[in-house]
């Protein structure tokens, strides 16, 4: 926990940029009847049938001191698709930084061995050797600012029925510029020393 705080104090340095990682699956939905739209004097009205149309998934990169934040939306959430994304980061979003730190959580398929299924052994070890991990404890996700992020953008952007995944990453895009055009932040307090004070009974005495 004191590992992934400590590195939230560090001052920014675009060299080593912080990038908090995570993921979450969203629910496609698509109406059954035609809602009845808008009036003078009447809200819209939406029957309360819907269709399911399958999942997607939302990977959240979030880089807290930066307010940069960019969601790649896919069908699917595999260890191939975690590899794609380290790429990206390293090669896409921050081809000119030294080392970047990754705070995520313990998931099984983010690791290093993901880069390797994906990739040639040489192409693993180069965007590995761009990268430190930094993993938040077990039960302790809630110290990923991403998470943090995923909220805002489910209840900002994708708080309504949307039937397919063109039309899901057309509105987070729109999202993601606005936030990124007004370089958003998280008011993050909790700090090492708020930890030590507050969950004393996880320290030794």
């Amino acid at each position: 926990m004191e590992d992934v705080l400590d590195l939230y104090a560090e001052p920014y340095d675009p060299a080593y940029p912080v990038v908090c990682f995570d993921e979450s699956p969203y629910q496609m939905i698509s109406e059954t009847r035609v809602p009845v739209p808008v009036e003078h004097g009447k809200p819209a009205r939406i029957d309360y049938e819907y269709k399911r149309e399958g999942t997607c998934n939302l990977f959240m990169f979030f880089q807290p001191l930066g307010g940069w934040r960019h969601v790649e939306v896919t069908a699917r959430r595999t260890a191939k698709d975690y590899a794609q994304c380290m790429k990206d980061l390293v090669d896409v979003h921050y081809p000119d930084a030294v080392l970047i730190s990754v705070v995520q959580d313990n998931l099984n398929t983010h690791t290093g061995a993901a880069l390797y299924e994906a990739f040639a052994p040489a192409e693993a070890r180069r965007i590995l050797d761009k990268l430190d991990f930094r993993y938040t404890p077990k039960h302790g996700s809630w110290l990923n600012m991403a998470e943090v992020e995923i909220g805002v953008v489910l209840g900002q952007c994708l708080d309504q029925r949307i039937p397919d995944m063109a039309t899901v990453r057309r509105k987070v895009n729109r999202w993601e510029r606005r936030r990124n055009t007004a370089k958003a932040m998280v008011n993050w307090r909790f700090t090492t020393t708020k930890a030590r004070e507050k969950l004393k009974r996880l320290y030794p005495s």
